[in-house]
């Protein structure tokens, strides 16, 4: 093939290409460059030749150019030569385009046989591929992030979310090492409240460092995020003179940092660092997603946060409901169990009370108040009490009988809030004690006798709080040695398995039949009983009360 002919069809391929080809002289100028220039950095092709390679790149680009291009023409050998890289080429307009750049060198002879060595240039629009993998991250990062709030939300409370903050975060987006600022607004610090490294990954100068420092705001890089209340970065940690800490980020080898705000609203609750050991690019798409998760995780951590001061808020007033310790009784064992039930954030309806009565006697009372929060509460508080003020010179029916009186005076117009309950009146008999007992619609009482033989004594009755003119029965018995009464509520009997099938009174009195002669005991094996009843259940349980009187043998 003539030779006119090789090099119009070279020039044909070449202009047919969609990269855009460049080929420069030994001295860096232009030789040639394909039409497609024109799409991509909007040049003239004819008024490039002659012109220095430089005039595609951006200005700050150029002397770094000039010393490799230098080096490969002493050489023969380059860094980039051989390889594909990314870096900003200048548009005739003024802008930067990123592009792929593939070099590779061109013996003289493939060309003409003479001269020096050329050498080509393949730049290919990178803009595409950027706007996907920039894509791709931020769909990772959200991702991340969800899976982050998803752990958070197996936490108990915040501070056992706290700590699981760190590892789920670092962990999902790939750094090495992270640290956790506590903020303490009123004054004005930031304080350490963990640390946390990637498996094979150390940081051993800087979590010697933490405990020690406390930031004000604006200071160093979680004061500037805590001050700012956004995701802040530091490119080059060792170098940056904004960060306080440069003496433990070289000694751990740390390049890259980046810390955004754990908000409420405005308000700071914490600032989270992440430390790279490689230099690595943050991305705006990935500062929007942290300071979106910072968001996120504080309204998360926040109502963690107010859930457990209600929990604690329950916690203490139902403990006002219920005895604190259980009196010591002569010739009596006693023990009590109590748990709340499925909405552990709400007070339960539950309580008993043991106390002793003027004339040397002892009064038991267990009872279930329907539904819970604080107006189930108010009426457990009612109940409790007024059975206190009328044990002193009433008997059973005559206790429960106040109570019925009081809760229908309380009630007036509002909801309906019934009570069952079962009072216990004791005094020693013998080597043992007798026992005069009224129900008021509340599940009877267990007794197992000193042969091991299991029954339920004593007569429901109707619950209190619904009519006036209410009477209550009662029954006498005796606890000989060797015997133990249990009194409990529905919450033992009604608790289901994930079939749906209830613990029963049947299954209560093989417990208490099986249980050794002893009031903890048998308590324990009634919890332990039901729990297991209720393991892998769907079904919410309610409140567990269990009050046991034993005589010993």
């Amino acid at each position: 093939m003539p030779e006119n002919t090789a090099g119009i069809t070279a020039a044909a391929l070449l202009a047919a290409l969609p990269d855009t080809v460049v080929v420069a002289d030994s001295e860096g100028r232009i030789a040639y460059v394909s039409p497609s220039v024109r799409a991509l950095l909007g040049h003239e092709p004819a008024a490039l030749v002659g012109r220095p390679l430089q005039v595609l790149m951006p200005e700050r680009l150029r002397r770094g150019h000039n010393d490799g291009f230098s080096r490969y023409r002493a050489t023969g050998e380059g860094k980039l030569v051989g390889a594909t890289t990314q870096v900003p080429a200048l548009h005739a307009s003024g802008h930067e385009v990123p592009i792929d750049l593939t070099l590779s060198r061109l013996a003289p002879s493939a060309v003409d046989g003479a001269g020096d060595p050329l050498v080509v240039a393949v730049l290919r629009d990178a803009s595409t591929t950027i706007l996907l993998e920039r894509q791709f991250a931020v769909s990772r990062y959200l991702a991340a992030t969800l899976r982050v709030t998803a752990a958070l939300t197996e936490a108990s409370d915040a501070d056992v979310a706290f700590q699981q903050l760190l590892p789920t975060l670092c962990t999902e987006l790939d750094w090495d090492a992270a640290l956790l600022w506590q903020a303490d607004g009123d004054r004005g610090l930031l304080r350490h409240a963990g640390t946390w490294t990637a498996s094979g990954s150390a940081v051993p100068a800087l979590a010697a460092d933490a405990p020690r420092r406390l930031f004000r705001r604006g200071e160093g890089l979680p004061g500037r995020a805590w001050k700012h209340r956004v995701p802040v970065v530091v490119d080059d940690l060792a170098t940056d003179p904004t960060v306080v800490r440069q003496d433990a980020v070289r000694a751990d080898g740390l390049s890259t940092g980046v810390a955004f705000p754990v908000l409420r609203g405005d308000t700071v609750l914490a600032v989270c660092e992440l430390f790279s050991t490689e230099s690595r690019p943050v991305p705006d798409e990935l500062l929007d997603v942290l300071a979106h998760a910072g968001r996120q995780i504080g309204q998360f951590l926040d109502r963690l946060r107010a859930e457990s001061n209600v929990r604690q808020l329950a916690d203490t007033l139902q403990r006002s409901l219920l005895p604190s310790h259980l009196p010591i009784v002569p010739g009596l064992q006693l023990a009590a169990r109590y748990r709340p039930g499925a909405d552990a954030a709400l007070v339960g309806g539950d309580t008993y009370d043991v106390m002793p009565l003027p004339d040397g006697r002892w009064m038991a009372l267990i009872a279930d108040v329907c539904g819970t929060g604080a107006e189930a509460a108010a009426v457990t508080s009612v109940t409790r009490h007024t059975a206190r003020a009328a044990s002193a010179v009433g008997s059973p029916a005559e206790i429960l009988a106040a109570v019925n009186a009081a809760l229908l005076h309380q009630q007036g117009d509002a909801p309906l809030r019934f009570v069952t309950a079962c009072c216990l009146v004791l005094e020693p008999a013998g080597s043992g004690h007798r026992a005069r007992l009224s129900v008021a619609g509340h599940p009877l009482p267990v007794l197992r006798g000193p042969d091991g033989s299991t029954e339920e004594v004593g007569s429901p009755g109707r619950p209190l709080g619904i009519e006036a003119d209410v009477t209550f029965s009662e029954i006498e018995l005796d606890l000989p040695p060797g015997s133990t009464l249990v009194l409990y509520t529905d919450g033992v009997t009604e608790a289901r398995d994930d079939a749906g099938r209830q613990f029963g009174e049947d299954g209560l009195l093989r417990v208490i039949a099986g249980a050794p002669l002893d009031a903890e005991a048998t308590v324990g094996a009634v919890a332990s009983a039901v729990e297991q009843q209720l393991a892998g259940s769907r079904h919410e349980h309610d409140d567990l009360a269990v009050l046991a009187l034993t005589v010993p043998a």
